[in-house]
């Protein structure tokens, strides 16, 4: 403290408030039209349609320096990597849509190009993810049950699903709502509402990530037990759902059962390898690939299927779908199921965009994200894929593996077209249960994330309270109407922290110009008659009558009390003054002149004055740097405490900033009239201050003379 001492430095200038401010500094009050930042807007020029035109596409400024020599041997080795891991996943997640698992190869191909293309993040690997997927199979089973495709068999005189339709109406329907949801992605890129990721804070997403794994576990235990529980909808079906398969446990297939333990085991413990040699080991080793080889190899030789009636993936065509437009009259059914794919999508592949980029150095364009999702949903859609967005665990392997930009998302796409053209009819034999322990050994990383309850527990209980209210309303109500919820309920906490600020009467810090809340420091003074009151949150409508108590309390000042004190003493001058004209009339007789000379005013009358308590402060400054805004209900509420508090002499001086824009929310809130000027305005609560003491007290280190501020350091 000492050595800064020494340095000092001396500011001498005079006490400015906002109106001399404004002279001093010459403001402008131009202002540029609304219609000529329209035309500004509308100009078209060589580099503007040049930049728009990378900014767009933004393939064509990257590739071009596309360095072979840097970048060739990481994205290959990242992109085979990456592409062995979208066969497995890719027809895992399928069976969480609830379509064929050949469709789950189809939307790790189609999107990952389009993205390639289009995108502006250069590590993340979308594709299939398992909470997308349970999204769309929430959609698909509502709108496409069993009970709508049952029929009769004639050979074993029972009532069977036809797979065949349900299947095919099941993809028309997983088509309709991604098609649709990036339209809605597209839309709001167009629009620059990338903001909107930011209503999406990091403990909503990890809680609601957390909520849908849960539910992308349930839905999976009728393929680990072999049973065939019925599908519920709607607030609650998971609670239903767990109910049912207690209730089936004691049909488990013994078969299917034994595939799953058997696939979770060798996956874990082959990941943990993974994890104990990760330095050691060039690539990690393609635990799933080996785990479906194995499985569909095993399958094939035993005839699962035949001899244990474990259910197998079935017919996997060759080749590709011809494009088919999705079916119009099914978006008025997923419009909301769409929003909401859409929202979430974007979510998870913003986070972890900006995680990378954050890394690597570079920006990720949020609107450009979503017009790159957004197409490669609409365009998938044709190609009868689902929702897509970023996978975490492919991302962090094509990261770890040498993947420097989305060349290596390109070649990964390329292997998955090498199996569905010639390698996908091989897994036919594939049981389901292998897929299903496929799913919950991915969904490790995310289980993990109850572990950020004692961490948040200890850095913020807010958003542990965020977390945990999200998970439990994503597992009570399904992940789109959950997802709703989570939002509300984050903004109401929102809310309730600007309901209830902290209020705070600020001091200054010996030998400074520096003011900070007198309970929080030892050496702190407040200014003798003057009271600097703060609130840690912006004034507006729902916070504005406890603002006005709390400065009451804070102040000590019973302002109701002394304005009826003061219409007391008025009240009582008054009575006096008609007492002394009565009386005056009853001596107009004996003295006329007397009586004319109390009816011009020449003598005196001395009223009985309001005299207000002489510890009451002489002013009051509201610290509204915290402010970034004013609604009407809050400029009122300063009009009226400037009004209120003037009734006994007590001055108030506003301390805020231009750029805040609170100045304006004043003027046209209509705050300023002929009594009120800018003169009660300070940037400063040093100005401020000195403004106050009318009766020119001199502090430590506050020199003030001729309204002129001088400070020594």
């Amino acid at each position: 403290m000492e050595e800064r001492r020494r340095v000092g430095y001396c500011v001498h200038r005079e006490v400015l408030d906002e109106g001399k401010v404004d002279q001093l500094a010459e403001k402008s009050d131009v202002r540029v039209p609304f219609s000529e930042k329209i035309r500004e807007s509308l100009r078209c020029s060589g580099p503007k349609l040049k930049s728009c035109m990378l900014s767009s596409v933004p393939v064509l400024s990257w590739l071009p320096r596309y360095s072979l020599r840097d970048n060739a041997i990481g994205d290959l080795i990242s992109g085979i990597s990456v592409g062995i891991m979208h066969l497995p996943q890719g027809m895992a997640y399928a069976l969480l849509a609830a379509v064929p698992p050949v469709f789950g190869l189809y939307s790790s191909f189609y999107p990952i190009l389009i993205y390639f293309i289009f995108g502006s993040s250069k590590h993340i690997s979308v594709g299939t993810y398992a909470v997308m997927s349970v999204m769309i199979g929430g959609v698909t089973e509502r709108l496409a049950p069993d009970t709508n495709f049952m029929m009769y068999d004639n050979a074993t005189n029972q009532s069977m699903v036809n797979v065949l339709a349900r299947d095919t109406e099941r993809v028309k329907v997983a088509a309709a709502v991604t098609f649709l949801s990036g339209l809605f992605q597209m839309l709001l890129g167009l629009v620059k509402f990338g903001f909107v990721v930011t209503y999406l804070s990091e403990p909503l997403v990890r809680g609601y990530t957390t909520g849908a794994a849960i539910h992308v576990i349930v839905s999976q235990l009728k393929y680990t037990f072999g049973i065939s529980p019925k599908r519920h909808s709607g607030p609650f079906a998971l609670i239903f759902t767990v109910i049912e398969v207690c209730y089936l446990v004691p049909e488990t297939n013994i078969g299917t059962l034994v595939v799953s333990l058997v696939s979770i085991i060798g996956l874990v413990l082959v990941k943990e390898l993974n994890t104990y040699l990760g330095k050691k080991l060039p690539v990690p080793i393609p635990v799933e690939l080996l785990g479906i080889i194995i499985a569909t190899v095993v399958s094939w030789q035993v005839n699962l299927e035949g001899k244990y009636g474990v259910e197998v993936v079935g017919e996997i065509p060759s080749g590709l779908q011809p494009p088919v437009m999705p079916t119009a009259s099914l978006f008025g059914q997923v419009i909301g199921d769409a929003f909401a794919l859409s929202v979430v999508g974007y979510g998870i592949a913003i986070s972890l965009g900006r995680i990378f980029a954050l890394k690597y150095g570079y920006k990720v364009d949020s609107n450009q994200e979503l017009i790159a999702l957004g197409l490669s949903n609409t365009i998938g859609g044709v190609f009868q894929c689902f929702a897509i967005s970023c996978s975490m665990s492919r991302t962090m392997v094509q990261e770890s593996t040498g993947g420097k930009t989305q060349v290596a998302s390109a070649l990964s796409a390329m292997v998955i077209l090498v199996i569905m053209l010639w390698i996908g009819a091989l897994f036919e034999e594939l049981p389901k249960a292998v897929l299903a322990a496929i799913i919950y050994v991915n969904l490790q990383g995310m289980m993990k994330q109850f572990m950020d309850i004692p961490t948040l527990w200890k850095s913020n209980k807010v958003d542990m309270l965020v977390w945990v209210a999200t998970l439990i309303l994503t597992v009570l109500f399904n992940p789109d109407i959950g997802l709703a919820a989570s939002i509300a309920f984050s903004m109401l906490t929102v809310i309730f922290r600007t309901q209830l600020p902290k209020y705070s009467l600020l001091g200054q810090v010996p030998e400074t110009d520096i003011y900070r809340p007198v309970e929080n420091y030892n050496q702190v003074n407040e200014i003798p008659g003057v009271v600097i009151f703060r609130s840690s949150a912006t004034l507006y409508f729902a916070n504005a009558e406890m603002y006005q108590d709390a400065l009451a309390e804070k102040s000590g000042i019973d302002i109701t009390k002394l304005i009826t004190q003061k219409k007391k003493a008025e009240a009582k001058r008054l009575r006096k003054e008609k007492k002394e004209a009565r009386k005056a009339k009853k001596d107009a007789k004996k003295n006329a002149q007397e009586w004319v000379r109390r009816r011009s005013g020449t003598e005196e009358i001395i009223p009985v004055c309001f005299k207000p308590d002489s510890t009451l402060p002489r002013a009051i400054i509201l610290e509204l740097s915290p402010v970034n805004f004013l609604d009407t209900v809050g400029v009122k509420t300063l009009r009226n405490v400037s009004r209120l508090y003037a009734l006994i002499s007590i001055l108030l001086n506003l301390l805020t900033c231009s750029a805040t824009g609170v100045i304006e929310n004043l003027e046209s809130g209509g705050f300023f009239s002929e009594k009120v000027s800018k003169a009660c305005l300070f940037s400063s609560i040093h100005d401020a201050v000195l403004h106050c003491q009318t009766d020119r007290h001199v502090y430590t280190n506050i020199h003030t003379h001729t309204n002129t501020l001088t400070l020594f350091y």
